[in-house]
């Protein structure tokens, strides 16, 4: 008798336990049924799969009207790029540089139809909500996140993000140097699939800041902090040929043929000008320092794990003849350690050549090698990679080699920008943030 309660016991307590572990470990399964149905839930993670540094207000040249007005009246129809696929999404919308309440009455997301169009892939197009409202009020100098929509989002594709605003709300809060095209319409027609309305084209992206999935093919984000040379600006439009773009292209095959590495998605937080040190003018400052964007623009991903800094050369470039090397790697260096304390690794980049740049000083050129002495020795980054060595000349390691300038002497061409990524010790995503004593 004692066997057989014992024996029903043990039926009940396996039971039990087996419910209560499907229920804390059941994938958060969405519609188009991506993924293994029987993974436990730690495969289903929220990262980052595209993402930008919103730079400034628009300037009236930028549209007619957009430094008073915003884009009032008019849908614009975002393109950006994923890196992560998942199941589900959600928008982080930006009225950072705005003067006024930005009123956004329709939103939506869909996947495009494919390369130089603003139609969307049939089926995919979903309104966004805030709060459960199709509408919201985004504050002057303040950023909203949508609800989580279900769509599928597949890594390496195009999304198309429409917002549409009726009241005047300028300047429009941008990133100028997107190098894709978008798309804007007049009137309001967010959920329009067949883009046949989106008449006008853009080479900025307005108000969208991150597109975030719910991904069971990535288990983290890492966040490229740069400037020009990280926002791709010689980089070819449309192409998706910036350095961090083929960098995350370098990771998903190096785990397709199996090596062991984490399952990233990259990002590029890239500002053209961005500095260290100092901010642009303005209040809010147009093109903030790095540590003053880090919370936003790395802090702010979601579940970031590693971040890459390529930072310095402004510094540099802004004052040639009187900057301060001590001052660029303790800037640097702070970054390291805000990261740290979320527990987020660094990797940090030496500082290109760029001789044949207008800027360029034989001073700035020894600060430049000073920096990239401290860095080289580890002293300001947990990991390293040598930029500078890659891409320089061999026969005047002050210039850029000559397939990899562009023709200003400073900012790469796309086999630069590919020799960058391609120079990346993938390795050196490995693992976390030294341990904090």
């Amino acid at each position: 008798m004692l066997a057989a309660v014992l024996a029903v016991s043990a039926v009940i307590f396996v039971g039990v336990s087996a419910g209560g572990l499907r229920g804390r470990n059941a994938p958060a399964r969405d519609g188009g049924g991506a993924g293994n149905p029987v993974a436990p839930a730690s495969a289903w993670t929220w990262v980052t799969a595209w993402a930008t540094a919103p730079g400034g207000g628009e300037p009236g040249g930028g549209a007619p009207g957009t430094e008073t007005t915003g884009l009032a009246g008019r849908s614009v129809r975002n393109v950006v790029h994923t890196t992560a696929g998942g199941t589900r999404a959600r928008v982080t919308l930006s009225n950072l540089y705005g003067r006024a309440p930005l009123t956004l009455t329709h939103a939506s997301i869909a996947v495009s139809a494919g390369p130089d169009t603003a139609a969307a892939l049939a089926g995919t197009m979903r309104p966004l909500t805030f709060a459960g409202n199709p509408s919201v009020v985004v504050p002057a100098g303040g950023q909203v996140v949508s609800d989580a929509v279900r769509v599928p989002v597949p890594r390496d594709a195009h999304v198309l993000i429409s917002t549409y605003s009726p009241a005047p709300s300028g300047p429009v809060t941008y990133h100028e140097h997107a190098r894709q095209i978008s798309w804007v319409a007049e009137g309001e027609h967010t959920r329009d699939s067949t883009g046949a309305a989106y008449n006008g084209q853009s080479t900025v992206w307005r108000y969208v800041t991150a597109l975030d999935v719910l991904s069971d093919d990535s288990e983290g984000t890492v966040v490229v902090l740069g400037d020009s040379l990280t926002d791709g600006i010689s980089s070819t439009t449309g192409a998706d040929a910036r350095w961090p773009d083929v960098l995350s292209g370098r990771l998903r095959a190096a785990l397709a043929s199996g090596r062991d590495l984490p399952r990233y998605s990259v990002v590029n937080a890239g500002l053209s000008g961005n500095r260290v040190l100092a901010d642009g003018p303005g209040r809010p400052p147009r093109n903030a320092a790095a540590p003053r964007r880090f919370d936003r623009d790395v802090l702010g991903r979601a579940n970031v794990r590693v971040v890459v800094v390529v930072l310095g050369v402004n510094d540099i470039l802004r004052a040639p003849d009187t900057a301060d090397p001590e001052r660029i790697t303790g800037g640097l260096t702070a970054l390291t350690e805000r990261a740290h304390a979320r527990g987020i690794k660094v990797v940090g980049a030496t500082l290109m050549p760029y001789r044949g740049h207008h800027g360029w000083t034989p001073y700035g050129e020894d600060v430049r090698q000073r920096v990239n002495a401290e860095i080289r020795d580890c002293g300001v980054f947990d990991e390293v990679v040598d930029f500078d060595e890659a891409v320089r000349d061999g026969y005047d390691p002050r210039r850029l080699r000559a397939g990899h300038d562009s023709g200003d002497g400073l900012h790469p061409s796309d086999e630069g920008y590919a020799r960058m990524a391609e120079t990346f010790d993938l390795k050196t995503l490995k693992g976390g943030a030294p341990a904090r004593l």
